[in-house]
């Protein structure tokens, strides 16, 4: 259970540089090679959600298992706005992450399959 969440959590560290990365210093790249690039990281990060949901399944239903990939997004993706990009985290994306955790307690409230 611990592995199938680590890998997810590496996976979405992954797809957050992919999908924003570019933002903070690559805005006068030719948009081709920042896709290129993208894709590459976006395939790193496959080789960890693939595995990470073929062992999560083991042990929580499908809605459970993407709540959690959706809590990690939310996670992952505060850490980068505030480290990586500097930018401030608001109350309404406060209050969001609220309602990600009220929704999270409704669908993982349910015993997973292990």
């Amino acid at each position: 259970m611990l592995g199938s969440i680590s890998l997810l959590i590496f996976s979405n560290i992954f797809m957050t540089f992919a999908w924003y990365g570019h933002l903070k210093n690559h805005q006068d790249s030719p948009l081709f090679k920042i896709i290129i690039i993208s894709w590459l990281i976006a395939f790193v990060e496959y080789c960890f959600q693939v595995p990470g949901n073929r062992l999560g399944i083991k042990y929580f239903t499908l809605p459970q298992l993407k709540i959690i990939q959706e809590i990690i997004t939310v996670v992952v993706f505060s850490f980068f706005s505030i480290w990586y990009m500097k930018t401030p985290i608001t109350k309404n994306f406060f209050y969001a992450f609220l309602c990600i955790c009220l929704a999270s307690y409704f669908v993982l409230k349910e015993t997973y399959k292990g």
